[in-house]
């Protein structure tokens, strides 16, 4: 599996992307990426024409009365993060949970093509 790494005008338009381990198993593909503090409805998984995207936003309740003094760490706002697939996966097979502020997405690898014995005709 790729990473789509140079695209510029995602940098231009998201102030944060999350980081994204990928771990190659026999029998599939294993994404995990941090998004702390966004919910499952704001992420959407696509995966169309070889490409994985990761897409969603992270969103921040604005308080009425705020402090006079405060700091602000964590970005928020759209994201987008973006996977070359290998040809040997079942696109209709990839599967997504988000639990505790990880996003896990697995897809599965096609079985190998095993060898096929031809019989031979005697005439």
């Amino acid at each position: 599996m790729t990473i789509v790494r140079y695209e510029p005008w995602n940098l231009v338009q998201a102030p944060w992307a999350p980081s994204v381990d990928v771990r190659e198993d026999a029998d599939a593909f294993k994404l995990q990426a941090d998004l702390p503090g966004v919910e499952p409805k704001d992420i959407q998984v696509t995966a169309d024409q070889g490409l994985l995207t990761i897409r969603g936003e992270r969103r921040f309740e604005k308080q009425q009365n705020e402090p006079r003094f405060s700091r602000l760490e964590r970005a928020g706002g759209t994201f987008l993060r973006r996977f070359t697939l290998p040809e040997n996966v079942q696109a209709d097979a990839i599967k997504a949970r988000h639990a505790n502020g990880v996003l896990e997405i697995v897809i599965p690898k096609q079985p190998a093509p095993q060898p096929r014995r031809v019989d031979i005709e005697v005439n």
